[in-house]
């Protein structure tokens, strides 16, 4: 990348961060009260939004079973009907037992093993169970250990594509995310609010149809 695009992107990345902060404040984003609740939802929020996710994670806490061996004693049927409301319901139990299953076998449930993990080890090691992508290993890594990386979802492609920091939204993740993380802070706390924001900001007005581009704080940047 050329140093005077390189330069713009800079600018253009810490600009937009200035303005959708100066807006929204502190976002504290994840909610959630412990590192397995992170990672229950970044499987349940997989296609379908965090209002359902809330619900889907209301049952299993109501049911006291925010625990990878609970959720492992569960016969699958039970634990898709208490997930039902995040959608696929079927297929996120299977998943989330998936993800249970493995966390038992490499930590014995002990999540803090995990956190003590390198970055580069802890990623390869969620993107090894099945049904984990990219954008759900880097949200655990985010979100539940603290780690400093950046997600990148549609919101992130659409608001990027919108206002030149990337050439379309078809461009790979990876390619996405190097571009934050060679001209972005690589510090968790605003690697953590810089994506809530973008999600925020997407929601309320860089809308998929009918932007509200006019009222949007990226507007001109």
């Amino acid at each position: 990348m050329p140093i005077k695009n390189k330069n713009i992107i800079k600018t253009k990345l810490k600009k937009s961060y200035g303005r959708m902060d100066k807006l929204f404040g502190e976002l504290e984003w994840w909610p959630a009260d412990t590192a397995f609740e992170v990672i229950l939802g970044s499987i349940l929020t997989q296609n379908t939004s965090w209002r359902n996710v809330e619900k889907a994670l209301a049952n299993l806490k109501r049911e006291r079973l925010l625990s990878p061996d609970k959720i492992l004693k569960l016969p699958a049927k039970e634990l898709a009907e208490l997930i039902r409301p995040s959608g696929y319901n079927n297929l996120k139990a299977t998943r989330l037992k998936e993800v249970c299953s493995f966390i038992i076998n490499e930590t014995g449930g002990d999540l803090l093993k995990f956190s003590k993990q390198p970055l580069k080890k802890l990623r390869d090691y969620f993107l090894s169970v099945k049904g984990v992508g990219p954008e759900t290993a880097d949200s655990i890594i985010l979100y539940a250990f603290g780690k400093p990386v950046f997600v990148v979802d549609t919101y992130t492609k659409r608001i990027f594509s919108r206002h030149g920091i990337i050439k379309h939204e078809k461009i790979p993740y990876a390619e996405v995310q190097k571009i934050v993380h060679d001209n972005f802070p690589n510090k968790v706390k605003l690697l953590n609010q810089f994506h809530a924001l973008i999600v925020e900001t997407s929601k309320k007005f860089c809308l998929k149809n009918n932007p509200k581009c006019h009222v949007c704080p990226l507007n001109g940047l």
